[in-house]
C-alpha cells in the first residue's frame, strides 16, 4: 500500500481504481480516454492528437534528478569518489517522490554496479536516493560511499556505533560488520535511503527461427 501510487504510475492507471476497482481505470487525459472522447465529439470539434503536447504534459509532472556516479578521484588514479555528473539528469515522476515523502531537492540518482543486490536490483539499474534520510532504520536499503566506492546494502545498527551491511545476494556476499572505528577509518558514510530503482531484464529472449 505504501507504494500504491508508484505502482499505479508505472501501470498508467488510477491508484483508486487499482486499490478498489472503483472509478476510471486510466488517469484523466490519458491517451485511451482522449481517444474515447474524440470518438464522441462531432467531426468539426475534434482536435488532432499531438505527441508534443503529451510530452509537455509529462515533463510538467516530472522532476529532473541529478545523476551521481563513481568516478576517479584524479586523472589516472585508481582511487574513486562518488561525484555528480555535470549536465546529467534522470527524469522521475513527481508522484513517485510524493508517495515516498521525498523532497525533490533531496533526491539524487546513481547507477547500480555489480550483482550484490540481485535479484532485487540488477546490475545496470538506476537507483534513486533520498539524501535527507541517513539515520539508519534496521533492514532498510541505503546507498553508501565506502572509501570512494558506491555501495547499496541493507543496513542494521549494532551496539557501540557499529553497522552490519547485508546484500540481497547473500549467497555470494556474506554480511559485513564494521565497528565505529572501522567506519571512520574506511570513510564509510551513508548517502541516503534508496526509495526507487529501475528494473532491467538482463536477457532478451531468443526468437525461434521459422
Amino acid at each position: 500500500m505504501a507504494r500504491l501510487d508508484e505502482i499505479a504510475e508505472l501501470l498508467c492507471v488510477n491508484s483508486r481504481w487499482l486499490r478498489t476497482g472503483d472509478g476510471a481505470k486510466h488517469p484523466c487525459g490519458s491517451a485511451a480516454e482522449a481517444e474515447g472522447e474524440r470518438e464522441h465529439l462531432p467531426a468539426h470539434d475534434q482536435e488532432p492528437y499531438s505527441a508534443r503536447d503529451d510530452l509537455a504534459a509529462t515533463e510538467r509532472n516530472d522532476v529532473q534528478v541529478p545523476l551521481y556516479k563513481e568516478t576517479p578521484a584524479a586523472h589516472g588514479s585508481s582511487q574513486t569518489q562518488v561525484a555528480i555528473m555535470p549536465g546529467r539528469k534522470v527524469r522521475l515522476p513527481y508522484r513517485i517522490l510524493q508517495a515516498m515523502g521525498v523532497e525533490p531537492d533531496q533526491a539524487i540518482c546513481a547507477p547500480m554496479t555489480g550483482n550484490s543486490m540481485a535479484e532485487k536490483i540488477q546490475d545496470g539499474s538506476t537507483i534513486a536516493i533520498d539524501r535527507s534520510l541517513t539515520q539508519v532504520v534496521d533492514g532498510e536499503m541505503y546507498a553508501l560511499e565506502h572509501d570512494g566506492m558506491l555501495r547499496v546494502k541493507y543496513v542494521y545498527r549494532l551496539p557501540a556505533g557499529a553497522l552490519r551491511l547485508r546484500s540481497h545476494n547473500s549467497a555470494e556476499y556474506p554480511d559485513e560488520v564494521f565497528s565505529a572505528e572501522q567506519l571512520e577509518a574506511q570513510s564509510v558514510r551513508i548517502l541516503g535511503w534508496v526509495f526507487w530503482w529501475s528494473t532491467l531484464n538482463k536477457r532478451r529472449p531468443p526468437v525461434p527461427s521459422k
